[in-house]
């Protein structure tokens, strides 16, 4: 039996991923439509993440914020059965090592293992995963997280997968946020958004957001990429703390949270972090969409 906690844009995607891979799970959401919709797919609802724990010995969890996460560590590590514990969540180094000495009071094994990839990569098993903690425990999670993408191995340190995460997201939100305002510009000057794609793309200039967010949910104006605003902002923000504690100068990653900083506001935390480029769309006066060509 395999537990899993959180049902949420990453969480039930990943938890059904593993029941069509012929796991038997237990899973828990606060949200108990969710849990029935799981029940779908083969999984058993329990009432609370301390049940989950209660019935499997390896338990992932795919969490919201830092505290959601260190509220289920400290329920998990009253489990009668869990002896791996597995957060996919994004919750920063810090955050990370408490609750790895929380578990590890109770005798549990910790892996941080957070994802990226988004909720294609969820829905379609191409995660990349970065875990962190005992090797021994990765060793017996390793063929469970390879049925959700591609598990990397990153140190024994409690911790250090997060640090990978937040650099990775910082590309990330650094990628889309330039992105957005090449584009922005190059529609100002009267460039078809769509041939811009196509040149960045076949150039030196494409990124991640080029080929796939902007194509996706841009030019189309969808803004459903799977991704919150919120949940962008406070990685960037775990970012800027990860840095100052190690004393790194970050001027990029500055420039970057601002307009982070300015989306959330303007755009709201639900709001699909393609939404970044409305932001400066609106100070442009422009729209970045598809151009209807006549035939």
């Amino acid at each position: 039996m395999i537990g899993f906690i959180g049902l949420g844009n990453m969480g039930f995607p990943m938890a059904n991923r593993l029941a069509a891979a012929g796991r038997e799970l237990v899973v828990y959401d606060p949200r108990v439509e969710v849990v029935q919709q799981a029940a779908a797919f083969g999984a058993h609802g329990a009432s609370s993440s301390r049940a989950v724990a209660d019935r499997a010995e390896i338990v992932l969890a795919s969490l919201p914020s830092l505290q959601a996460s260190a509220a289920v560590a400290a329920e998990v590590t009253n489990g009668a059965k869990v002896a791996v514990f597995v957060d996919l969540s994004t919750v920063g180094s810090a955050a990370a090592q408490r609750n790895h000495a929380t578990l590890a009071a109770g005798g549990i094994a910790a892996l941080d293992a957070p994802v990226s990839g988004g909720v294609g990569g969820a829905q379609q098993g191409g995660l990349a995963i970065m875990v962190s903690g005992p090797r021994a425990a990765f060793d017996t999670a390793k063929a469970l997280l390879e049925e959700l993408g591609r598990p990397i191995f990153v140190d024994e340190k409690p911790g250090a997968a997060q640090t990978m995460k937040l650099v990775n997201n910082l590309m990330a939100a650094t990628t889309l946020a330039a992105t957005a305002e090449v584009m922005v510009m190059g529609v100002k000057a009267g460039l078809d958004p769509q041939v811009m794609i196509e040149v960045l793309n076949a150039g030196s200039g494409g990124t991640h957001a080029s080929r796939d967010k902007f194509p996706k949910a841009v030019l189309p104006r969808t803004f459903d990429y799977g991704f919150a605003t919120g949940l962008m902002v406070k990685d960037v923000r775990l970012y800027l703390d990860e840095a100052q504690t190690l004393g790194l100068p970050r001027p990029i990653a500055d420039a970057v949270a601002g307009l982070w900083e300015s989306t959330l506001r303007e755009q709201g935390p639900e709001s699909d972090f393609t939404s970044v480029v409305k932001v400066l769309e609106e100070a442009a006066g422009v729209t970045v969409g598809a151009i209807r060509r006549s035939r």
